[in-house]
């Protein structure tokens, strides 16, 4: 696995567990508990999304000349899970652990069908794509 595979699977993984974290202590009632790891799996989610609509999505659509392709249905993709966080986010706030876990029933399959296509196919293409300047692009993600 190249640089932007590695890096981005494994902040994938980072998130999932932060995700996890939060949905166990919704499910124990413990919504301070809640409030703070939701809080850094949103954070986290939203940096990754970041990282890859203002660095990595524009520098594969640059040197493919690919701008209408895998790149739009990511951030169309993206969309969709940053409305499921706000639904998420309102839900802690108003201590709704039923609306909570149905909205994270809705996240955890867009994710997975999301990340299933980053990986399996537009991180091996930005890794090819990017050759030996994957190691600058990557600084720049990690720079936000």
């Amino acid at each position: 696995m190249s640089e932007i595979s590695s890096f981005m699977t494994r902040d994938h993984r980072d998130c999932d567990e932060l995700f996890a974290a939060a949905e166990n202590a919704v499910h124990e009632g413990d919504w301070e508990a809640a409030r703070e790891r939701f809080a850094a799996f949103a954070d986290a989610l939203r940096r990754h999304l970041d990282m890859e609509e203002q660095v990595l999505f524009p520098e594969i659509e640059e040197r493919t000349g690919m701008v209408g392709g895998p790149t739009q249905v990511m951030r169309i993709e993206h969309q969709q899970m940053r409305d499921v966080i706000a639904a998420m986010e309102q839900a802690v706030a108003d201590e709704d652990a039923d609306e909570y876990l149905g909205q994270a029933e809705t996240l955890m399959i867009l994710m997975q069908q999301h990340n299933m296509k980053e990986e399996q196919i537009l991180y091996p293409m930005s890794d090819q794509a990017l050759g030996g300047d994957a190691a600058e692009v990557l600084g720049r993600m990690r720079a936000l």
